[in-house]
């Protein structure tokens, strides 16, 4: 790594400030200048983005947000973030014959009671991959029990997408669609053995003060990671 590290600095110095590819080296890579950002993540691995804390959660939060997906909509594959190295990684295939019917992810700059980011469902027409980001609007709470543990889930939607951005309330979803959504929670642990309890839908109102109470729960989680 350190010989990698001197090679492409040394290919850095010689490449002009505009930062296009100029001629080859003697070692016959081309040439380019490097971000140092990039050349320091290649030594130092906390220099790299982390999308749960360097992603701003958006100017309007807690009603309209930033947020990760983790697993795009129609997948049977349980992605989530590595805490660790921010990467998003297989947790699991779902034992069970169902698939993600929306988008899920978490959003960033918040924490809840388990230590984990907010989850947030996000509906829209399209699967999006795993790692992007997207602004989503809060539309209602989901209260779900997940193995005797309180595991709340957010309901929204798109705030860019044409089919979806109009609806302001779940109580404006169709009836079938949030049976759906109902039904993927109830029986996606079954064949693991695990109970899930799913409550009923809450208002938009309830899902804002819970993405609210979570932003708070992070900033007072900063505030004490910079005291020790």
């Amino acid at each position: 790594m350190n010989s990698l590290l001197k090679r492409l600095n040394l290919n850095a110095n010689m490449a002009n400030h505009s930062g296009e590819v100029s001629s080859k080296s003697s070692s016959g890579f081309p040439t380019v200048v490097l971000n140092e950002r990039i050349l320091s993540s290649m030594s130092r691995r906390s220099v790299a983005a982390h999308p749960w804390h360097d992603l701003e959660i958006g100017p309007g939060a807690p009603s309209v947000f930033n947020c990760v997906v983790e697993i795009g909509k129609g997948s049977k594959v349980k992605y989530e973030l590595d805490k660790t190295s921010g990467l998003i990684k297989v947790d699991r295939v779902l034992y069970s014959s169902v698939v993600y019917p929306h988008n899920y992810g978490f959003i960033p700059r918040t924490i809840c009671e388990d230590s984990d980011p907010m989850d947030v469902l996000i509906l829209m027409q399209e699967p999006v991959l795993p790692g992007s980001f997207l602004r989503a609007r809060a539309i209602g709470l989901m209260p779900m029990i997940d193995q005797g543990e309180r595991d709340d889930k957010i309901i929204a939607v798109c705030a860019d997408a044409p089919e979806f951005r109009h609806y302001k309330d779940i109580k404006e979803i169709p009836p079938h669609r949030l049976a759906e959504i109902r039904r993927f929670f109830e029986d996606y642990k079954k064949n693991e053995n695990k109970k899930v309890d799913v409550e009923d839908f809450l208002p938009a109102e309830a899902a804002i003060e819970a993405i609210k109470y979570s932003m708070d729960l992070y900033a007072s989680y900063i505030v004490e990671s910079l005291r020790q």
